[in-house]
């Protein structure tokens, strides 16, 4: 039987190995079978640094929640579980945003937890902020221009704009009709 040396199927995969170890220092860019090993190493590294990671930036979060505690005279396992006995469920990652970004925030936290500690009960209220940029204030003013511009124009129009609109059998309906299903 001839030999069947595999030719471009070889030659990709060995290019595709080397394109992922491009940036390699030494042979590791330039030999395949240094590249390839260095690849594998480098798969494995990946999978156990993106577990590490989370570690890592809980511990991040951690230290930071701890330092915005020592500020208010408490520590900071004190304070979680004080949190976890009134009954707050807030993640690290936003308990820590909080620390940095709103002090006031994060010292009515403090309040709570210790007032849980204490054995008092807590009514804890939620503050949503919400805040509306100019452009959407544009925008619901124009629809609100849009639906009382609708009252005032003709039934001709107004199938106009629903047939526009891709409504069907807009052509059978009545004003009331058309003007519901324009909105």
């Amino acid at each position: 039987m001839a030999r069947v040396k595999g030719g471009n199927v070889s030659k990709n995969r060995r290019r595709k190995v080397l394109k992922q170890a491009k940036g390699y220092f030494g042979s590791k860019h330039r030999l395949y079978k240094t590249a390839q090993e260095q690849v594998f190493h480098s798969g494995a590294y990946a999978f156990r640094d993106r577990r590490q990671n989370k570690r890592n930036f809980r511990k991040l979060w951690i230290t930071r929640i701890n330092a915005a505690c020592r500020l208010n005279d408490i520590s900071y396992s004190k304070f979680i579980d004080g949190l976890n006995k009134a009954g707050i469920e807030i993640n690290r990652k936003m308990l820590s945003e909080i620390a940095i970004n709103d002090a006031a925030s994060f010292t009515e936290l403090v309040k709570v937890s210790k007032d849980a500690l204490a054995g008092k009960k807590v009514k804890v209220e939620v503050k949503e902020t919400k805040t509306e940029t100019k452009e959407t204030k544009e925008v619901k003013e124009v629809k609100e221009v849009k639906k009382e511009d609708l009252t005032n124009k003709t039934l001709a129009e107004l199938k106009a704009m629903a047939k526009d609109a891709g409504v069907k059998g807009y052509s059978t309906m009545k004003k009331e009709e058309l003007l519901e299903n324009l909105k």
